[in-house]
C-alpha cells in the first residue's frame, strides 16, 4: 500500500486525507450569516490550493456537525485552516477535531490495495 506523492525540489511528499470535524453551536445558523462570506472565502482558497476536497455541513444529526475532507501532507494545513476560520474564531464552532482518514476505494483514494 502506498500513498500518491508528488516531487517537490527533489523530494517525495506523500497525500494523505484528513477530516476535519466540526461541532456546531445550538444556535449556529444565527451565528454563521455574520461570518458565511469569509468562512467561504477561506475554503474557497484552500479548495484552489488542492488542500480542501469538499465540505459541508450534516444538518440532519443532533447536533449538526460539520465536515470538510482535506488532501494534504499532514493535519497541520487542517489544524491551521481551523484557527484561521472565523467560524471557530467566533463561536458558531463550539469544539473542533482533526482525524486522518485512510481512504482506499474510489477516484480519490490516496492508498492504493
Amino acid at each position: 500500500m502506498h500513498a500518491p506523492s508528488l516531487a517537490l525540489n527533489d523530494m517525495a511528499v506523500s497525500l494523505k486525507h484528513f477530516l476535519l470535524i466540526y461541532d456546531y453551536a445550538p444556535d449556529y445558523l444565527e451565528k454563521r450569516a455574520a461570518h458565511r462570506a469569509v468562512h467561504l472565502e477561506l475554503a474557497q482558497a484552500s479548495a484552489a490550493r488542492d488542500e480542501l476536497q469538499l465540505g459541508g455541513a450534516v444538518p440532519s444529526d443532533q447536533p449538526p456537525f460539520g465536515l470538510l475532507l482535506f488532501k494534504a501532507e499532514s493535519p497541520d494545513v487542517v489544524e491551521a485552516f481551523a484557527r484561521a476560520d472565523p467560524y471557530v474564531t467566533q463561536r458558531v464552532v463550539t469544539s473542533w477535531r482533526v482525524r486522518e482518514w485512510i481512504t482506499v476505494v474510489g477516484s480519490g483514494a490516496l492508498t492504493k490495495v
